[in-house]
């Protein structure tokens, strides 16, 4: 069976032996030493998983010509996101979802937590360039034509991923819980609830109750901390997926050359 995987760079190709390392001596150095345990752990992993072959099939691919900076707005989106997984997960370790002691909790990570105002700030304007980012990123898939064949499918994974990027930041503005936050949550599902045949029944899942309170809290805790970044999460992996599958394309502007053979085959 051929061998589909592509050539490693040549950066990445080992080096060649040197002599005292064909005669069988150790390396002399300490940074030589622990570079070779490093590589030899590498490669005992490497054996016993083959990580590298997926690993080169995702990185390591050809891209078409024209490519440019546009192209970048995927992985900063992927970027953001990790960033916002990151700080959530040190903010969860401060915050409590109570309906009595919330504030109090946002108000000790800005004021008391080392850190905390820098780390809560990054988190809170993170969700805004996250949501910019995936905008953008639909705007040049969209203008570039990159949703068309094979690519319908990813097309619909990433309105999944909007649709779901915005409910995690309108989930997320309910947390600090004051006066702001919470109105203006409630006005949101009063929208939500407007809609036909599901709005209803979408409003009484929000609030998980009658009416706004610790429950509703508590509600929207679970969906900001452990559904939607599971979603986001799943759909990302199928996206990048996809995405090394199939290749990207290259601008509309841009004419590939087509072969001389195929020219003489044609004619």
């Amino acid at each position: 069976m051929a061998n589909l995987r592509p050539p490693l760079p040549r950066a990445l190709r080992p080096k060649p032996k040197g002599p005292s390392e064909d005669n069988g001596h150790a390396p002399t150095g300490a940074r030589e030493a622990v570079a070779e345990k490093g590589i030899s752990a590498v490669d005992w992993v490497d054996e016993r998983t083959s990580l590298s072959g997926g690993a080169r099939w995702l990185m390591f691919r050809k891209i078409p010509r024209g490519t440019n900076w546009f192209y970048t707005l995927g992985s900063a989106t992927l970027f953001a996101f990790l960033a916002q997984a990151v700080t959530g997960v040190i903010l969860a370790m401060y915050y409590d979802p109570s309906a009595t002691r919330a504030y109090e909790s946002v108000r000790y990570i800005t004021n008391e937590v080392f850190l905390g105002e820098f780390v809560r700030g990054m988190h809170k304007w993170g969700s805004t360039v996250m949501v910019i980012l995936v905008f953008l990123h639909m705007g040049r898939t969209f203008f570039y034509g990159a949703y068309k064949y094979p690519r319908e499918l990813n097309w619909v994974i990433g309105v999944v991923l909007l649709l779901l990027t915005l409910f995690m930041s309108f989930t997320g503005y309910l947390l600090p819980f004051d006066q702001r936050s919470f109105w203006a949550t409630t006005v949101g599902v009063a929208i939500n609830g407007t809609g036909p045949l599901v709005g209803p029944y979408l409003n009484d899942f929000l609030r998980a109750g009658p009416e706004f309170g610790t429950t509703t809290l508590a509600r929207f805790y679970a969906l900001h901390m452990l559904v939607l970044p599971g979603a986001i999460a799943a759909m990302i992996g199928a996206h990048l997926y996809l995405v090394a599958r199939l290749g990207t394309t290259a601008p509309p502007w841009i004419k590939t050359d087509i072969d001389p053979e195929l020219r003489k085959e044609d004619a």
